[in-house]
C-alpha cells in the first residue's frame, strides 16, 4: 500500500485528529462545510495533510487528520479566514464541541 505521508518526518512538524460529531440531522451540512474547509486548506503554507473522513460506523461523525511543517504553520493556518469562518459556522450544527487529539508518529 502507498503512503502520501513523507518517509522521514521532522521534529518540528505537528500532527492533529479533530473530531466533529453533528446535531441529528445535520451532518450534511458539516460534511459540506467540511469539505469546502478541506480545499481550502490545502492550499496554506506548510500543509503537509489535510483529508477529511467520515466514520462509517457512526453517520454525522467525521474525522480529520492534518499535518503541519511547522507549528507557527498551523498558527498561521488557523487564522486564516476560511478556518475562523468554518470555526464560527460548524459550532451550532455540532453536538458537541469539536475535540482535537495531538498526534506523534511512531516512526
Amino acid at each position: 500500500m502507498a503512503s502520501t505521508l513523507p518517509a522521514q518526518r521532522s521534529a518540528a512538524e505537528v500532527w492533529l485528529m479533530p473530531v466533529f460529531i453533528a446535531k441529528e440531522g445535520r451532518g450534511g451540512e458539516v460534511r459540506e462545510a467540511l469539505a469546502k474547509l478541506q480545499s481550502a486548506s490545502r492550499n496554506d503554507p506548510g500543509c503537509l495533510e489535510y483529508t477529511v473522513f467520515a466514520d462509517d460506523q457512526r453517520a454525522g461523525t467525521f474525522v480529520l487528520f492534518e499535518g503541519w511543517n511547522s507549528h507557527k504553520d498551523l498558527i498561521d493556518h488557523n487564522e486564516k479566514s476560511h478556518v475562523k469562518d468554518f470555526v464560527e459556522m460548524v459550532a451550532p450544527l455540532l453536538a458537541v464541541p469539536f475535540s482535537v487529539t495531538p498526534l506523534t508518529p511512531l516512526a
